[in-house]
């Protein structure tokens, strides 16, 4: 649950912030090296939208064990890291991440790399969570004693 809120505050604070600053998401995106102009808009359209969704779902049911914003909080994670380290590994200069926008700027270094691998470690454990977490079917079987033989 803790793990939710954080992620929760973190990605909806994200997303507000590369809102805030939407006209500069298609430039901060495209300097990444792999989309431009219309397609870096969609991009930002997608991640912006991916991070409110899982974020507020975090935030307002931090207790859920629904597995449709781990899957969105993933797919997000998954695309700044893609873009993280294929534009790391070609040595372009990213003066900007973008993780929130025009705010907290940092440029693209091995901390964002790691900050990107530890988005994809929640997502493991989010996952594993859900999996783990007794379904209502089971609970009430075990409730009823229809499980006990």
């Amino acid at each position: 649950m803790v793990l939710r809120i954080v992620l929760g505050t973190v990605y909806t604070a994200m997303g507000v912030a590369q809102l805030a600053s939407f006209g500069d998401m298609p430039r901060i995106l495209s300097a990444y090296g792999l989309v431009t102009d219309s397609a870096a808009t969609a991009l930002a359209v997608a991640l912006i939208a991916g991070e409110l969704v899982c974020g507020i779902w975090f935030l307002a049911r931090p207790r859920s064990k629904a597995l449709a914003p781990v899957w969105v909080y993933s797919a997000v994670s998954v695309v700044w890291t893609v873009l993280a380290v294929q534009a790391y590994m070609r040595g372009l200069a990213v003066a900007n991440c973008g993780c929130f926008g025009i705010y907290l700027t940092q440029r693209l270094s091995w901390f964002v790399l790691l900050q990107d691998a530890l988005t994809l470690l929640y997502a493991a454990v989010l996952f594993r969570s859900a999996r783990t977490a007794p379904t209502r079917a089971g609970r009430e079987e075990v409730r009823g004693g229809a499980g006990i033989r």
